[in-house]
């Protein structure tokens, strides 16, 4: 009699001992963050890394998009999905870090945002910030600044998964299909930078899975392309 008194005893302790130590991991969990993948972008112009990439951007917090599978991603439906108008002036406005949009009833804010990497980790800042990390669409802007008119130079874009990048309002690249983030995995025909202000616009989209993107611009010869700057305080004008 006392051996199964003592059974039941343990027994239905066992849950109260569970629900302690889930409580207590609970509290303990540290609040998300995006550092150390990201910095605010401060006021002082910032120029591209060693290998010319572009760490700079605005970016928004994700849009959902009801994706199970990335086989999805043939150059239709990526155009498709990519070109539709999700908020007021998508394609040509050049936000403020703070400035919200609404999207499906979701209201969705800009960061401007310093990359600790070459790589811009897209479900870093989405988990940093709580949202929503897979079957998501992101909307990427930079202004990037020349010292003189670049003629011939080229968009290289790497990026997981699909992806459309413009170059001030221009269609540039085009990464269609389930792919991983790979350096210069497409690159633009020739282009022209104007002398000062030119405007970078992209748009990645990631069912399930890590999402990110690399951006530079090379010269004819296939070299980065340093002297440049980017200078997020002017957005928006």
């Amino acid at each position: 009699m006392n051996l199964l008194r003592k059974i039941a005893v343990t027994v239905f302790a066992v849950p109260t001992v569970f629900a302690f130590q889930s409580h207590s991991a609970e509290a303990e969990a540290p609040a998300r963050s995006l550092a150390p993948y990201f910095a605010p972008a401060t006021s002082s112009p910032k120029a591209p890394d060693n290998e010319g990439f572009i760490q700079r951007w605005l970016l928004l917090e994700p849009i959902k998009k009801p994706i199970r599978s990335n086989t999805l991603f043939t150059d239709t439906w990526v155009r498709s999905n990519l070109t539709t108008e999700y908020f007021p002036d998508q394609f040509t406005v050049v936000p403020h870090n703070g400035d919200k949009v609404t999207v499906a009833g979701d209201e969705l804010a800009w960061h401007a945002l310093d990359s600790a990497n070459y790589n811009v980790k897209l479900f870093r800042f989405a988990y940093g910030l709580n949202k929503q990390t897979y079957g998501v669409l992101f909307w990427a802007v930079t202004v990037v600044d020349s010292p003189r008119e670049m003629k011939n130079v080229r968009l290289a874009v790497g990026s997981n998964s699909a992806s459309m990048w413009w170059v001030n309002g221009k269609e540039a690249v085009d990464l269609f299909g389930d792919r991983r983030m790979v350096a210069d995995d497409c690159v633009s025909k020739r282009l022209t930078l104007n002398q000062g202000r030119n405007v970078i616009r992209g748009a990645v989209i990631n069912g399930p899975g890590l999402s990110d993107f690399c951006v530079r611009f090379i010269d004819e010869n296939g070299q980065p392309v340093k002297d440049l700057t980017v200078n997020l305080e002017d957005s928006g004008k």
